[in-house]
């Protein structure tokens, strides 16, 4: 499976950007999962090649959430926020991932 190879500019707009929230951060300590906003199309084992290029850790396994997105008011106009893809991506044991003192 792992033999796989992934076209390395795509890895890389895989991942949009990490998720910051009281959840995320629950989930991390508790399960030590990573939570990042995805791309749309973007597939399980993509999302763990991504990680994995771009943070040099091991990942055990990759959840996905995909959230509708919801309309919203604005005076007079209606909006809709985007549709989001989420990735709950679950690292092995010992493994961490600094998100704060990377350069984004």
């Amino acid at each position: 499976m792992s033999a796989v190879k992934f076209d390395e500019g795509r890895l890389m707009s895989v991942l949009v950007a990490p998720i910051v929230s009281e959840k995320a951060t629950q989930v991390a300590e508790k399960s030590n999962a990573v939570t990042f906003k995805v791309l749309q199309d973007a597939t399980k084992p993509e999302i763990k090649a991504a990680v994995e290029l771009m943070f040099k850790v091991e990942v055990k396994g990759v959840s996905v959430v995909n959230t509708k997105g919801k309309t919203k008011r604005f005076g007079k106009t209606i909006g809709r926020r985007d549709n989001v893809r989420k990735a709950y991506v679950t690292l092995k044991a010992g493994q961490e991932l600094n998100l704060s003192g990377e350069a984004a």
